[in-house]
């Protein structure tokens, strides 16, 4: 593609968008980083380009570009072709949640369907309950904390990770979005590293839950993602079955764990089908997202204890 000799045919917004879509479509790439059609992906790049914001309304797509506008918008639509990245780390923005964020290669793009769940403000299982403590366990760009942060304005939010270059990510969107003064960072692993911080009334987590089945499929563009992000293990279960065994003495009375696992909620089920988890119907689609009740898990967790003592004679 010559992009200086094809800007002289593509004179408007919509001509520039139409040609990113035909492309896409040729090139076989994979969506689902905040677009899930090639349509939507090109539109998103094109925009962006210009300067426009991603909602612009549909009038404004017959205005006439210069060549230079209409070049540079084709270079980028080319670099989502050639190096078959996530647009966001093409933009270095993603949404969650309503919110922009920054993002590059050191996180996993925001693409939780806990952002529909955040934005209910966990309604109706915290009822009348407001989280005064609230923590996400792998936050990476720090998204589903600084939107938590952003539904609870009274609450103090701690986010963690493994990765210290995550962290440096969520930093920056939280002073981004001025809620830096009611976060705190901490490297830990799962719950390690947690043991001097009190309980929390709301723990959210999206835990790598990829099994390795699904890992040796992913497309390019998840590729370009961090792995520790995805990885599960065999079924998917290492690290989600770490994390829920270690809860109890993290979440407060009342509190309300919210775990997401994706399509690994089928191994879940099939591991434990005596969990009291309840599996959120989401309007904007996906599956995988549970509610455990601090009660609840409780309870199951000293059973589930109980059992293996018995079973070995201890």
């Amino acid at each position: 593609m010559d992009p200086s000799r094809l800007a002289a045919h593509l004179t408007t917004i919509r001509d520039l968008i139409r040609w990113g879509g035909s492309a896409f479509n040729r090139a076989g790439l994979a969506f689902g980083h905040g677009s899930d059609n090639p349509m939507d992906e090109a539109r998103h790049l094109v925009l962006h380009s210009l300067a426009l914001p991603v909602d612009v309304a549909d009038d404004y797509l017959s205005a006439h570009v210069t060549p230079e506008e209409a070049e540079a918008a084709l270079n980028l639509l080319q670099r989502r072709i050639d190096e078959r990245q996530p647009a966001p780390y093409l933009t270095g923005e993603a949404w969650f949640a309503g919110l922009p964020f920054f993002v590059d290669q050191r996180v996993l793009v925001p693409r939780s369907p806990i952002a529909e769940i955040i934005e209910a403000e966990f309604q109706p299982w915290l009822d009348d309950r407001e989280p005064l403590r609230i923590l996400d366990v792998g936050t990476g760009s720090g998204a589903i904390a600084i939107a938590c942060a952003m539904a609870f304005p009274d609450a103090e939010v701690v986010g963690t990770d493994v990765s210290e270059d995550a962290l440096a990510v969520a930093r920056r969107n939280a002073e981004r979005h001025g809620v830096s003064p009611r976060m705190r960072w901490r490297i830990a692993d799962l719950y390690d590293g947690l043991d001097d911080e009190a309980p929390f009334d709301l723990i959210v987590t999206n835990p790598p839950y990829v099994s390795g089945e699904e890992m040796d499929t992913l497309d390019p563009e998840y590729r370009h993602e961090p792995t520790i992000a995805f990885s599960g293990g065999g079924d998917g279960l290492d690290l989600v079955e770490r994390l829920i065994f270690a809860t109890p003495p993290h979440l407060a009375p009342g509190g309300l764990f919210v775990l997401e696992v994706g399509h690994t909620c089928f191994a879940l089920e099939q591991r434990w089908p005596e969990m009291p988890i309840e599996w959120v119907e989401l309007e904007r689609g996906g599956l995988g997202v549970g509610v455990l009740e601090a009660d609840d898990l409780d309870a199951w967790v000293a059973h589930c204890h109980e059992c293996a003592a018995s079973a070995t004679g201890e």
